[in-house]
């Protein structure tokens, strides 16, 4: 029964009440102990909200007495701490709020604003038996209110059924023709949220339900053309989506073809900067490198750690960041319609390849040369989102292209330079492969002139483009090491914090691409003391450090014995790293109320550099290592959690086998059983570092390798016969184990060859296309050691093949009459084993 009010502007509740629910009509309102919650103190919020019915008080107040102070804290709560409410609290929130988002009071249609934030937060929960799936009731519910006259309310209803799409979830997918349906009615609704929201869930369902779309698709893509062009930008963002998600669909090209005429100009517009993307990006402001750059600037780095490889033959070094080229748009940090556009544009381009061009290239000519830069930067932009998948297309375009881009570079806006940057690197494959002196030399000198610019976004891109030139070029730089190293050299006192970072990166890519031709006294000079002063100046603490420590890492293995004057404090400080990363972890694990957990990038990084270190100075770093407790440390991280940290020390084991085999042999009986267990190849990059460690060290140890060939060979067999492996496993972790498993029956045929016959053929298959190298060499010589051993291991898995050939070219005739010479008991045993 309702306790009478006195207090119309207040009130006062006891959070005693055991019950879980308010009584029919209300809670019990009492007048002790008396706590005011409209407007409550932090601390006496915080003592309400451990009673559990708290919140049951606050939804009756309400939706009864109309109460915003309370719903402002119920929003709140639920936000907050909805994952820890019980049940049966939960469950009487989400029924009172179904039963008053039609309420006329704005303050009770903002119950539906909750109602969403249950959804985002619990979609799993909601579908589950644990709460006997009240989505069975709440998705019926919400699609009736697809139809309210509100559109609030429509927009809030749409939003809550999306969350339900990715997971299919069951109650939605029993009436997915009916929200579809609904879904098509509200397609013009004058709202922008409303169609925000209609697009968002027709590309969800593109992803998930393609099949219920597929009779309406024709229809449903006039819709996007359309809704891409919408007044309202999130609008025309949304519906953008559609065309990412619809390239990825085996269907695309059947159904878009005949679209492309209207949709690839809507794309292209789309990548024109808005007025307000020019502000944002300071577009008016053409000279800023004397301005400080400020913390926001800067995004966060993350090390990649590094990774054993065998180059196939015909094939390019990977990329090292092995991700996708983003245009230059790095301070619209939000995903926006220029962006989605420009990505859009790049898949399709990837899926209908030269098909696209005659939509594209009469835009191109108008767009490149047009007089206003925003039009020509967005044409810029077109030029480089299809060069990946346009490339042959383009070929032909490319000696007029070209040299537009190189004077683009010179431009008056700086977002024009930037831009022709971008677009340029992308291009640099077909650069490289042309006569140097037409398109190399000037795209290099105007690129080293823009790295030098005046705008801090231009050196940025032309930074990052000269990057990817030198990965393009390689030792096709070498002939201008002197002037690119007076460049980059020259930046290191120009440039602000954030590029100081990128500059990192050229550099480490330089001395990648080049190699031992950096090791000159010339360049060393150049390039060594303001890398080195830099590396005084950075904290063991300052993440500034893993840029540098990459680049050093780059560099020291390229400079090789001219590194020797810089190794020893570069060696101690990555030991120290390591080692107070370490003490660190172990703090944390015994005491994780008391003490931070490290980032244990410091550790991967130092763990890289070091490799670097054994790399480029080979015997030279014995002496490092003697006078350290490097193996110690090793031995810890090659057993920790983290598999980054593993892939990182099996990479440096392997280098250390090869570089000072002394220090590493003592502690081979401990290596091997945790090597053996890193064979796994969920972990690809630690599995490929493992097996390359055990590789190594089999070289090394010769015959004295046979206790430890059963702790690894079944594994590596295992991995070379792995049914339904990713092409990118079977090329990276099928070749490493086959480069292994012949060194190991090369070192111990005895204990390999028995196995033989499990292996030989994707042996044979994932090593054909490696380039001959001195692993390759090795592995071969194991296989023939081991035929040599078990010859029946090879002629069970081929003999009869080859036989059937040889009988087939020679012809019936031939082989009958070649056959009759056969001695009897020969003619049954082919006749037996081999049919023939």
């Amino acid at each position: 029964m309702l306790c009478p009010l006195h207090v119309p502007t207040s009130f006062y509740l006891s959070p005693s009440c055991s019950n879980p629910y308010p009584s029919s009509s209300c809670p019990s309102l009492c007048p002790t102990p008396p706590i005011p919650i409209l407007n409550p103190t932090p601390q006496k919020l915080k003592q309400l909200n451990q009673f559990p019915d708290f919140n049951n008080y606050l939804i009756f107040v309400l939706t009864r007495l109309k109460s915003e102070g309370v719903g402002l804290i119920l929003k709140n709560n639920v936000k907050a701490h909805y994952q820890s409410f019980p049940p049966p609290v939960a469950e009487f929130i989400k029924q009172e709020c179904l039963n008053n988002i039609g309420d006329a009071s704005s303050l009770i249609r903002g119950a539906f604003g909750a109602l969403q934030k249950i959804c985002e937060d619990s979609s799993e929960l909601l579908d589950s038996d644990a709460l006997n799936r009240p989505l069975n009731v709440m998705i019926p519910k919400f699609l009736q209110f697809f139809k309210h006259c509100s559109p609030k309310i429509r927009s809030h209803a749409i939003a809550c059924v999306n969350q339900f799409i990715m997971d299919r979830a069951q109650a939605l997918m029993e009436n997915i023709d009916t929200f579809i349906e609904h879904l098509f009615a509200l397609a013009v609704d004058e709202d922008p949220e409303v169609r925000k929201n209609v697009c968002r869930a027709l590309v969800m369902l593109l992803e998930v339900r393609i099949d219920r779309l597929i009779p309406h698709m024709h229809s449903i893509i006039q819709y996007m053309l359309q809704r891409t062009q919408d007044s309202d930008e999130n609008v025309a963002l949304e519906a953008c989506e559609f065309w990412l998600t619809l390239a990825e669909q085996p269907i695309c090209k059947e159904v878009l073809t005949s679209h492309l005429v209207q949709l690839i100009p809507i794309l292209v517009n789309g990548m024109k900067y808005s007025e307000i993307d020019i502000i944002l990006l300071k577009g008016d402001v053409e000279e800023d490198e004397a301005i400080p750059d400020s913390e926001q600037d800067i995004k966060p780095r993350f090390h990649k750690s590094r990774t054993v490889t065998l180059q196939h033959e015909e094939e390019r070094p990977p990329d090292p960041e092995d991700g996708e080229d983003e245009d230059d748009d790095d301070t619209l940090s939000d995903w926006n319609l220029r962006k989605c556009s420009a990505a859009a544009l790049d898949v399709l381009a990837n899926v209908f390849r030269e098909e696209l061009l005659p939509h594209l290239l009469p835009l191109l000519k108008e767009l490149l040369f047009h007089p206003e830069w925003v039009i020509k930067e967005s044409g810029i932009l077109v030029l480089g989102a299809i060069a990946e998948g346009c490339m042959q297309g383009m070929v032909p375009y490319l000696p007029e292209l070209i040299p537009h881009l190189i004077r683009c570079l010179a431009d008056k806006k700086a977002l024009v330079r930037s831009i022709a940057c971008w677009t340029l690197s992308r291009y640099a494959h077909w650069v490289v492969g042309q006569p140097p002196d037409l398109y190399l030399k000037p795209l290099m000198t105007e690129l080293l002139k823009r790295i030098l610019d005046s705008n801090k976004r231009v050196q940025e891109a032309a930074c990052s483009a000269f990057a990817t030139l030198e990965e393009e070029a390689c030792t096709e730089l070498v002939p201008y090491l002197s002037f690119i190293l007076d460049t980059l050299v020259f930046a290191f006192g120009k440039y602000q914090h954030k590029n100081l970072l990128i500059l990192y990166d050229a550099i480490g890519t330089l001395a990648d691409s080049v190699g031992h031709h950096l090791n000159q006294p010339e360049y060393i000079q150049k390039l060594m003391p303001p890398l080195i002063q830099k590396w005084n100046e950075l904290k063991d603490e300052d993440k500034d450090l893993f840029p540098l420590l990459e680049c050093l890492s780059s560099v020291a293995t390229a400079l090789q014995s001219g590194f020797l004057p810089y190794c020893e404090p570069v060696y101690q400080r990555c030991v120290t790293l390591v080692q107070k990363t370490l003490a660190q972890a172990m703090m944390y694990n015994q005491h994780p109320d008391q003490y931070e957990a490290p980032d244990k990038d410091f550790m991967i990084v130092a763990l890289d550099l070091l490799s670097g270190l054994a790399e480029g100075l080979g015997c030279h770093v014995e002496q490092l290592v003697a006078r350290s407790n490097i193996m110690t440390l090793l031995f810890q991280c090659m057993q920790d959690t983290m598999p980054e940290v593993r892939q990182s020390s099996f990479a440096l084991l392997g280098d250390l086998t090869k570089a000072c085999f002394v220090h590493v042999k003592p502690c081979i009986a401990e290596f091997m059983p945790i090597l053996g267990t890193n064979l796994n190849p969920e972990f690809i990059s630690v599995c490929n570092n493992a097996t390359w460690a055990i590789g190594e060290i089999c070289m090394q140890m010769g015959a004295e390798m046979q206790p430890y060939v059963q702790m690894v060979l079944n594994n590596l067999v295992e991995i070379i016969n792995r049914p339904n492996t990713p092409k990118t496993l079977l090329e990276n972790t099928g070749r490493l184990p086959s480069i292994t498993i012949g060194r190991l029956g090369f070192v111990c045929p005895q204990e390999v060859a028995p196995m033989l016959q499990q292996f030989i053929r994707p042996w044979c298959t994932s090593l054909r296309n490696i380039r001959d190298n001195e692993e390759k060499d090795s592995a071969f010589r194991g296989i023939c050691v081991m035929i040599g051993v078990n010859p029946g291991g090879v002629v069970q898995v081929w003999g009869e093949g080859i036989l059937h050939g040889f009988k087939d070219q020679v012809g019936e005739d031939n082989w009958h009459q070649f056959s009759e010479q056969f001695p009897p008991l020969l003619k049954d045993r082919l006749a037996a084993f081999y049919g023939v």
